[in-house]
């Protein structure tokens, strides 16, 4: 089973950043495209970035131009950089490869909070 292990949450200001990272252990992170998946209160989990193997970028269009996501195949490990964050992004993200396993494993994931 593949391990997701996410952190860099916090609780922000609107406008302000945050870098997310998730390490994923035991498997050729470097064949695999990856993504950043968010869950808000009441809502269902979805996709917000992806990357794949080569670099190449897809964001949701909520997040466009605000956030940016990269990675480390040396490290085996997947980053969002977050910046003019809004209260809408409040939810917890988690890390996974893209498109999803018929069976996906989750990790604990890491919450973000945008409140005044």
């Amino acid at each position: 089973q593949v391990q997701f292990v996410e952190s860099g949450g916090g609780s922000v200001q609107p406008g302000g950043s945050l870098r997310l990272s998730c390490a994923v252990p035991g498997i050729i992170f470097s064949i695999y495209r990856m993504g950043w998946y968010r869950q808000a209160p009441g809502k269902q989990r979805e996709l917000v970035a992806a990357i794949s193997l080569s670099g190449g970028q897809n964001y949701a269009d909520s997040v466009k131009g605000r956030f940016t996501i990269s990675r480390d195949n040396a490290k085996n490990t997947v980053y969002l950089q977050m910046n003019s964050l809004k209260p809408e992004d409040t939810a917890v993200y988690y890390c996974n490869i893209d498109p999803l396993l018929t069976v996906p494993s989750w990790g604990q994931g890491t919450q973000v909070t945008v409140s005044s």
